[in-house]
This record gives structure tokens, C-alpha cells and sequence, in this order.
């Protein structure tokens, strides 16, 4: 019987180690067959975001191309059309989730060390660069205070470009995971200021790129970070496209059951799990999946694997329409609530944002849609109205 890989987000690891894993490869299919060129993904936390990310990146990535191929044999995407994509791209992998600074100067040295392990995978480009770039690529990698950060993942791109001469594919996970935090601790206008570069540059025109790939859990729209770009694509929970690519389906998870030889359990896993709309599709919290898969036991995991910071900062605040809607949640009623997708960090204690927020991070599910921007809302499952209680 296959280890179950709790924790595990590395699809190479989960391959090579034996691990049980549930065929999510045909989201490179539908990658491929997108005609946009960026493309951001907006799911709550532990649905699969970064284990996706990392499939991307042993797909495209031209650097151990061959080993890499080894990886996805018996998986659907060996079956498509897109797998003659497989290798032929340099692919660069960043993940902001860590970046959780509690000031802006401990951000800045945060971003300085990831940049800068980033830059050290990819030092042997420095080969190719002339002396200016060299001098460029050396001042980010050492975090020289002078090193152009901001500018570090577009620099990063046309290096790239220069030694395989060919485009890049950039894959940004948690993107707002920092601007949240930056959000927590009050220097929300700087990061602003810093990731409207740092994201804005790399693939706004950027002639060495052949794709990028964000994942996140809100959207942060009017803050301008994205402003300029007119090549994104933005893609929630309440968009019919990528509905099965995150998450995992009625299917999946009875087979899953059946290979740990509990099926039986099906109908209070599906009590406990289940419930999140994606699109028009019905899909389980992945994470809460995998840790009763390997405890066999009914807990609420995905819920404890937060601070809920945001959340308990609303609950403090919130007003007297806010607490009657909770409680209408509570007793298993359904509100109507205004849901644009739009929301900015900066007013998400607003009533109207509030319920954005409860949305997009998993804490509130669809249940169908009354009028453009009117959406019914109620708790998914048991673990999250635990949560509540």
C-alpha cells in the first residue's frame, strides 16, 4: 500500500517516494490549451495550489528534462497531445507562502533571502552574462543593499533567455501571501508599492516570457499591483474552468477509499469534507482528505492549519448584520450576499468584503448563484461550522 504524503507538496518527492497520488496532470492540458499568457488562480489555502505549481515546473522545466519525463509515465498527461511540451522550457518556481514578515524591514530581508536562494539555482547562467550582468546578477545573489530586487524575477527571466534561448514559464505561488501579512502589520502601501514591480515587470510585456502561472488565495485588484497588465486571466472558485484541477472530486476520493479499504466511511467523510463549490463541480478540501486517509480518524485538520488571523480580526469587529448572518449560517440557513471578486485588502473589514474574504479562503461555500453579482452562501461541512463554534 502506497505512504500517504501528508505535508508533502513536491510532485517529484511524491513520485519518487511512492506516495499515493491523485492524477491532477491534466491541469497541464488545460494550461496549454488557455490562450492567455498570465494566469492567476484564486483557491482557499491546502487545495492543492502548490503541489499543481511544482507539477508545472518538473513538466516544463528544459534542466533535467529527461529525469523529469520519467515522472509522469502512467499519468494522463502522458496521453495528450501538449506532452511534446514536456522539457522544452527554462522554469522558474517561487513560493511567497514563508513570506510572513511582522514589519517591513523583516520583509525586506525575507524577499533579500528568497531572491537571493532563487538567484543560487540558478547561478550557473553566469556563464553566459556579460560583465554588467554579471555585476547585476552577483549584487542580488550576495543581497548587496543596492541589489534591484524589485526587478530581480524580470532580470531572472532574460538570463534565462539568454543561456537556452528560450522562453521562460514563471511559476509565482501564494503571491498574496506577503501583501496579507503586509496587511496584518501595517506596511500594506509599501509592499504595494514594491510587489507592483517585482509581479508587474516580470510579466507585463516581458519579451522572454512564455508563460506565468500565479496561484493565491484573494484577489488584490484595487491596489494596482495588476493594474497594467492586460494579459491575466484571472480564474476563482466561482469560475467554471479549472472547477476539478483543485480540490478532489466525488470520484477521486471514493477511490481513494476503496484503495485504503475504507469505503464504508464514505458517507461521514462526506459530511465532514465535502461541500465546496467549484464552478458547477461539488469537490472535497484535499488536505482533510489526506489526513484521514492516514488516520482514518475524523478531525477537523484543514481548520488547524491556520492562524485565522483575518478572520478572528473580522469576527472582533464585526457589526450587528454581520453576526446575525453568522448565526443564520450557524443554525444551517443560507445568506444572500453581494460577491464582486473584486475585493482590495486594504477594505476587507468593510461589510460588503467580509464575506468575500469568509469565500475565497474556504470558510463559506456557493451555494448557487441569484443574480449577477448576488451569490447564496452557506458553511460547506462540519469541520468548518466546528470552526464557527
Amino acid at each position: 500500500m502506497k505512504k500517504i504524503p501528508v505535508g508533502i507538496e513536491d510532485f517529484k518527492e511524491i513520485i519518487n517516494n511512492n506516495c499515493y497520488y491523485i492524477d491532477k496532470t491534466k491541469f497541464i492540458a488545460d494550461i496549454l490549451d488557455d490562450g492567455s499568457k498570465v494566469k492567476l488562480f484564486i483557491r482557499p489555502r491546502r487545495f492543492g495550489k502548490t503541489l499543481n505549481m511544482s507539477t508545472l515546473k518538473y513538466f516544463f522545466d528544459i534542466h533535467n528534462a529527461k529525469e523529469n519525463k520519467k515522472l509522469f509515465n502512467g499519468l494522463d498527461i502522458k496521453k495528450s497531445k501538449h506532452f511534446s511540451e514536456q522539457g522544452q522550457h527554462p522554469a522558474v518556481f517561487i513560493s511567497l507562502k514563508g513570506i510572513k514578515a511582522d514589519s517591513w524591514e523583516n520583509f525586506l530581508n525575507a524577499i533579500k533571502s528568497l531572491i537571493s536562494n532563487l538567484y543560487n539555482e540558478f547561478e550557473y547562467v553566469r556563464n553566459s552574462l556579460n560583465e554588467a550582468e554579471l555585476k547585476n546578477f552577483d549584487k542580488i545573489w550576495f543581497k548587496k543593499d543596492d541589489g534591484d530586487y524589485e526587478n530581480s524575477l524580470k532580470y531572472l527571466t532574460a538570463y534565462l533567455y539568454k543561456y537556452y534561448n528560450k522562453e521562460v514559464v514563471l511559476l509565482i505561488d501564494e503571491y498574496d501571501s506577503p501583501l496579507i501579512s503586509a496587511y496584518e502589520y501595517h506596511y500594506y502601501d509599501k509592499a504595494v508599492i514594491f510587489f507592483k514591480i517585482f509581479y508587474g515587470e516580470a510579466l507585463k510585456t516581458n519579451q522572454y516570457l512564455k508563460m506565468g502561472v500565479l496561484t493565491g488565495i484573494i484577489r488584490v485588484i484595487k491596489a494596482g499591483i495588476f493594474s497594467d497588465l492586460n494579459n491575466l486571466s484571472v480564474y476563482s472558485i466561482l469560475d467554471e474552468k479549472y472547477d476539478e484541477d483543485f480540490g478532489l472530486t466525488e470520484k477521486e476520493v471514493e477511490q481513494a477509499l476503496k484503495d485504503y479499504n475504507i469505503f464504508e466511511e464514505l458517507n461521514d467523510v462526506k459530511f465532514w469534507y465535502d461541500g465546496y463549490k467549484m464552478g458547477n463541480k461539488e469537490v472535497y478540501n484535499p488536505w482533510s482528505i489526506i489526513n484521514f486517509l492516514d488516520v482514518k480518524k475524523l478531525a477537523a485538520f484543514w481548520v488547524k492549519t491556520s492562524g485565522n488571523k483575518l478572520i478572528k480580526e473580522i469576527l472582533k469587529t464585526s457589526t450587528t448584520d454581520v453576526n446575525e448572518s453568522l448565526t443564520k449560517l450557524f443554525n444551517g440557513e443560507d445568506v444572500e450576499e453581494t460577491i464582486t471578486g473584486n475585493s482590495d485588502l486594504s477594505s476587507l473589514l468593510n461589510y460588503e468584503d467580509v464575506w468575500e474574504l469568509l469565500l475565497f479562503s474556504g470558510y463559506l461555500t456557493v451555494k448557487e448563484k441569484i443574480d449577477s453579482d448576488i451569490y447564496s452562501l452557506r458553511l460547506p461541512n462540519k469541520e468548518i461550522k466546528n470552526l464557527f463554534k
